[in-house]
């Protein structure tokens, strides 16, 4: 290519220089012919300008698809590095699914095995209580010979023989007893093992949930912007009461026994409409309800003051509706979980509300449930929304990242007011925008719905029987 420019750029002037030396080019006496072969030079000249330019323009244009060339490969090598990673966390992610699956099936080795040993231990048990029963019928004859014996002295062999079946039967209640500690032992091991059996499958369905969205990294997610969803009315029918119950509760106690939505008025407040949910030989005033997704809970500050949504279907009720009922005296909170197996789960806690000069700060304390709590206990957490954060430990905006309004700490996991989030989700699962609750310690539980009641805590007329739970 070089040559070629070479001679197009050296020809022209060669021949430029021949016209030059030539001193008839400039004789007007020449013959026509020498004229022609005069003007051919000039076309061949001005056919090598154009050469010579033609060759600039390739030369520019090498170049250009040399550097273009050059970006294809680098991004060709970041996404082969991309790809190798991504095989090595795809990899990590099967082994330890695969571990996973050897211990849930050695599990249920063991399962099966107490099971059968619970099985011949019943057994056992069967025929000693057939024995003891016996025995007992033994011990009743027994009696009737020392009712006789009591008149008449006995003699030194039936006094032994009293002795011998005495002991006999004190044995064997004893071996009973012991039998039956065996038992119940054995029937702890398996509640356990049945519990660590449903963790570890959970835990498994999770892998191949994050496996799957591990997958989808090649795909570009678009997410829509999130749009305010304005307060709906409630279009079901609204019982209204007289306005002067002062929660859900003091409703229940004047003979309401349906829930619904109803008016209330605490001591120093306007009166406003609730849901009260009528459970455990009560009325809870609820607070806050997930069930589908259909509202955005990613609002402002101003609208988790006051509350948003359909008192009948998905609602956050407002943070000074919630205080101006708690101010009143000391309330337990309850917050109700349900997983996308629909197994259901609870935790309620003594806690405490702080008013609009504290971001109604929340403080926790654990009473009992069926989950491994997730929010911290006896810390103040101050409300938070993307327009209004409050003072954490970090510079890190959490509704801003995490989606939706929430008492954050050091931006921890748990936000039941973060984005709705459906197993079968197209993209890559950001855990951080989604509805889960995290133990510090223990997985993620990704949430069909969730219920946060309360109610005060003088509860001596509450039926305590809980929910059966999973």
């Amino acid at each position: 290519m070089n040559t070629i420019l070479v001679f197009l750029f050296i020809a022209p002037l060669a021949l430029s220089a021949g016209a030059e030396k030539d001193p008839s080019s400039f004789d007007p006496a020449l013959s026509p012919e020498t004229r022609s072969r005069f003007a051919m030079l000039d076309d061949v000249r001005i056919l090598a300008n154009g050469l010579l330019e033609l060759g600039h323009g390739l030369k520019d244009f090498v170049h250009k698809t040399k550097g273009q060339m050059n970006d294809i490969f680098e991004k060709l090598y970041i996404f082969d590095r991309s790809f190798y990673e991504l095989s090595l966390q795809t990899s990590e992610i099967k082994e330890e699914e695969e571990q996973l699956r050897q211990t849930t099936a050695r599990l249920q080795i063991n399962n099966e095995e107490i099971k059968n040993l619970s099985q011949e231990m019943n057994s056992k048990i069967e025929d000693l209580i057939q024995n003891k029963i016996q025995l007992q019928e033994k011990v009743w004859g027994l009696e009737d010979k020392v009712t006789k014996l009591a008149i008449t002295q006995p003699s030194m062999e039936e006094t032994k023989e009293i002795s011998s079946l005495k002991a006999f039967v004190e044995q064997q209640d004893n071996d009973i007893k012991q039998l039956l500690k065996v038992v119940e032992d054995q029937h702890i091991e398996l509640d356990r093992q049945h519990n660590q059996i449903l963790e570890l499958e959970d835990k498994l369905n999770h892998i191949e949930l994050q496996e799957h969205a591990e997958n989808s990294l090649v795909e570009e997610l678009t997410e829509p912007e999130d749009t305010p969803v304005p307060v709906r009315n409630a279009t079901a029918v609204t019982y209204r009461s007289d306005g002067t119950a002062p929660d859900c509760s003091a409703l229940y106690n004047s003979g309401t026994r349906s829930s619904g939505v109803y008016t209330i008025k605490p001591s120093g407040s306007e009166a406003f409409d609730v849901y009260c949910e009528m459970k455990f030989g009560s009325s809870w005033t609820v607070i806050q309800k997930r069930v589908d997704g259909s509202l955005d809970f990613n609002q402002t500050w101003d609208a988790y003051t006051n509350g948003f949504g359909d008192l009948n279907e998905e609602f956050w009720l407002g943070l000074n509706k919630t205080y101006s009922i708690t101010k009143q005296g000391d309330y337990i909170l309850r917050i109700e979980l349900q997983d996308w197996k629909d197994n259901k789960r609870y935790i309620e806690y003594a806690f405490s509300l702080g008013g609009p000069e504290t971001d109604y700060t929340l403080q926790l304390s654990r009473m009992f449930g069926s989950i491994p709590n997730a929010l911290p206990e006896q810390t103040e957490l101050r409300f938070s929304t993307a327009d209004h954060e409050a003072n954490t430990t970090n510079d890190f905006n959490c509704p801003e990242n995490y989606l939706g309004g929430w008492w954050h700490s050091e931006c921890e996991e748990t936000n039941l007011n973060g984005k709705y989030v459906t197993p079968r989700s197209r993209g890559r699962l950001d855990r951080r925008k989604g509805l889960y609750w995290k133990p510090k310690k223990g997985r993620y539980y990704l949430l069909k719905s969730t219920k946060i009641m309360i109610h005060p805590t003088d509860l001596k007329s509450f039926d305590f029987t809980q929910p059966n739970v999973i």
